[in-house]
């Protein structure tokens, strides 16, 4: 196996990672907030947790992982009431679009999918051993951590808490830095339009209470790996450890990890701007998955990511050249004397670049160093039968990190290919009979319709533009 290193934000350094029951990986990452459709700024982090389960399952390691859906906090709640609908009508339409974006982006499904609204007796089961414990108290209808028992608290962010006020609280379940106070575990009162009955009174869940207690279900009380975006590392990560450490006495997470913010032609994405983008919103504008997919893993995720559409442009040109190699490679006729070998291979360059903290940007360049010379070998027909076989086997193994190479849609319309393949036998029909201006008059129809024609030894391809 592999060895791999990763970098912990606990402890601000690159570590060799060991899981506790090796080969067995246990991860949370942290998952949708589902009162709207997830923008491209959350997809950056989801296909960030995609790399890091790929790239650990290549190496040889096992998965299980859990991925939350938070389902009630103060924004669906705020959403549902707006709409006039019950919470659960209202998340379920935007549950239902987060799995389907997830299969076009490739992103391969976690073990499980909990829900908070479904985890509500372990989440008070949670809240007891806290009270039990000193760490949570009851203040009118609510129950809150006392952020002061809690002699870690800051050591995940770096936050210097000497100057905490004991006793002041705050109810909601975002807040700024700068409202270092006993956050709510257990939201009670008459004023709540969500709620369970409890032995607080009827209530609902505070936001960092419910990935604790979903984290301990699924994964135990101490994990390997968690991992999230930078945003969420104060509050909601430094709240989870104060949590769960608080309940067990045992080290929550051995291993953080944080992707960085995705900036917008250099500035923060934000509807005011214009510049806020769904991954809906790059479909609708022609852009396809795997072109997006691209994009946002090839960028290290301890970098910040500028998206252009220039970039995502680029993203799909370079989609599209892998793909037309490894077109090439599967078409490619050997000779019989043909017996060279390359002298790079391009698999294990890419597994080592993953397991030195996801390096994908040196995983990269691996591969494109591989297609060109790969690429210079064909050109001269020297590649050997042998040679062609095992650079097929390293290509499809370098995909199941990257699963690009799949054209977007399985199969066009028979009808559609149909048509087109007509298109394409009338032209080589006209330019036999030599009537070449026919012929470039059905190219360019083609053309205008998105298919691109390539005539090689082996006959006329055709593709659609990326």
């Amino acid at each position: 196996m592999t060895e791999f290193h990763l970098y912990n934000t606990l402890t601000r350094k690159k570590e060799k990672f060991v899981p506790l029951d090796p080969p067995l990986v246990r991860i949370y990452c942290c998952g949708p907030t589902v009162y709207d459709y997830p923008h491209i700024g959350n997809f950056r982090t989801f296909v960030f947790g995609d790399l890091l389960r790929r790239s650990l399952l290549v190496n040889g390691f096992r998965i299980e992982q859990v991925m939350n859906i938070t389902d009630v906090d103060d924004r669906t709640i705020e959403g549902a009431a707006t709409e006039g609908k019950e919470l659960g009508q209202y998340t379920e339409p935007f549950i239902k679009a987060f799995f389907e974006d997830l299969d076009e982006l490739r992103i391969q499904r976690a073990e499980h999918y909990p829900r908070a609204t479904e985890h509500i007796p372990e989440i008070l089961d949670l809240v007891r051993r806290l009270e039990e414990r000193g760490y949570a108290y009851k203040s009118g209808d609510s129950v809150y951590y006392r952020i002061a028992e809690f002699s870690d608290y800051g050591k995940l962010s770096r936050l210097d808490v000497s100057g905490i006020q004991q006793g002041v609280r705050i109810d909601l379940d975002k807040y700024d830095k700068e409202n270092i106070r006993d956050f709510v575990l257990w939201k009670g009162g008459k004023d709540e339009a969500v709620g369970w009955e409890s032995p607080y009174g009827r209530g609902r869940p505070g936001w960092h209470i419910e990935c604790s207690a979903m984290s301990m279900k699924y994964l135990g009380e101490s994990i390997d790996l968690h991992c999230g975006g930078v945003d969420l590392l104060f509050p909601h990560h430094e709240n989870e450890i104060a949590q769960s450490e608080g309940a067990t006495g045992r080290k929550f997470v051995r291993c953080w990890l944080h992707a960085e913010h995705l900036f917008v032609e250099g500035r923060k994405m934000s509807k005011s701007l214009g510049n806020y983008y769904t991954f809906r919103d790059l479909k609708a504008k022609g852009f396809k998955p795997t072109a997006v997919r691209y994009l946002l893993l090839s960028t290290h995720y301890r970098s910040q990511l500028n998206f252009t559409f220039d970039a995502l442009g680029a993203a799909a040109s370079a989609v599209e050249r892998l793909r037309d190699f490894k077109k090439r490679l599967e078409d490619y006729k050997p000779e019989k004397d043909a017996r060279e070998d390359p002298p790079i291979w391009g698999a294990e360059t890419f597994k080592d670049a993953l397991a030195d903290d996801l390096a994908i940007n040196t995983a990269l360049a691996a591969l494109f160093d591989f297609v060109r010379e790969m690429n210079r070998l064909l050109d001269r027909g020297t590649l050997s039968s042998q040679a062609q076989e095992r650079a097929l086997s390293e290509l499809l193994l370098i995909d199941s990190v990257l699963d690009v190479l799949t054209p977007d849609l399985e199969k066009e319309d028979e009808k559609v290919a149909k048509s087109i393949e007509n298109l394409i036998e009338e032209r080589n029909r006209a330019r036999e009979q030599r009537e070449y201006a026919r012929a470039d008059q059905i190219r360019d129809k083609l053309l205008s319709e998105g298919i691109i024609l390539e005539d090689t030894p082996q006959g006329t391809r055709w593709k659609r533009k990326m």
